[in-house]
């Protein structure tokens, strides 16, 4: 296989990648045909997936609009994957040219083809980490120096807590992270579910599939997606279906919006 010049010389192009996966979904180009084999297996279980993906990347749009028409000029996303597709950066700085945003992840996949992507962009950081050891993230310089979180911040957990098992803890991992951050802050989850999805079994299938590889899936339902955030105060309309998340226009709220396999919110840190 030809390497593309995009694909760092690390990376290995033999084997799947969940980022390189998700990119597909959403209809970019940073994935390879390894990817593309496992997504269709994924996609035999649940067809539907891409427009998933493309529901949740919709939602990670208008919420980072909201949170930048609130005056917020910082976001760290972790869990980040690749940034491609109407990403963070895209969306921010497109609306607030000085917007900051540290994209972190700990898969090297990511890492490698986020900084080829993001070169020339002295705004948008790439930074190595473990979303699921926060307090090392925390007291990381170039988290530090990407931005501050003395201020005001938008932490996002946009499609990734059900990467998260139960033995890590995402509770308290979402809780230090919002402890972390100044007044004002806010928090953005989105969250993969069988509750009420009406296609539990599809589902399941896709998530088994995803156990199989070393990025394991954990959906949740609604009421534990909800306790994810803590006491912390729910901007509305709360954790509802992406879609139903502060649409653009009725229009946008498709027949099966109340049955959509995953839910999200956004809350602010006081």
């Amino acid at each position: 296989m030809e390497r593309p010049v995009w694909a760092p010389a690390e990376v290995d192009l033999t084997k799947p990648s969940v980022a390189r996966v998700y990119d597909y979904y959403l209809g970019g180009s940073h994935n390879f045909a390894v990817d593309r084999a496992f997504a269709a297996k994924v996609l035999e279980a649940m067809p539907d997936l891409p427009r998933h993906a493309q529901e949740n990347r919709a939602f990670l749009r208008r919420a980072v609009r909201a949170l930048v028409a609130e005056g917020i000029d910082q976001f760290v996303d972790l869990g980040s994957g690749i940034p491609t597709v109407g990403n963070v950066h895209e969306v921010a700085q497109a609306l607030n040219p000085d917007a900051r945003i540290a994209y972190v992840d700990w898969d090297p996949v990511a890492l490698a083809h986020s900084r080829a992507i993001l070169a020339g962009n002295p705004r948008a950081t790439v930074v190595a980490g473990d979303l699921r050891k926060p307090a090392a993230l925390l007291g990381d310089p170039a988290l530090a120096a990407a931005v501050d979180l003395s201020r005001p911040v938008a932490i996002l957990l946009v499609s990734v807590l059900h990467f998260v098992p139960d033995d890590d803890s995402p509770e308290e991992i979402v809780a230090t992270m919002a402890a972390s951050a100044a007044p004002g802050s806010y928090l953005v989850i989105s969250h993969a579910s069988n509750d009420s999805s009406g296609q539990p079994d599809q589902a399941g299938k896709a998530e088994a599939l995803y156990n199989r590889t070393t990025s394991p899936f954990r959906m949740r339902d609604r009421t534990e997606i909800a306790a994810l955030f803590g006491e912390l105060d729910l901007v509305e309309p709360g954790v509802v279906q992406m879609p139903l998340w502060r649409p653009d226009s009725p229009e946008d709220i498709g027949p099966d919006a109340a049955t959509y396999p995953g839910f999200a919110g956004v809350a602010r840190i006081s």
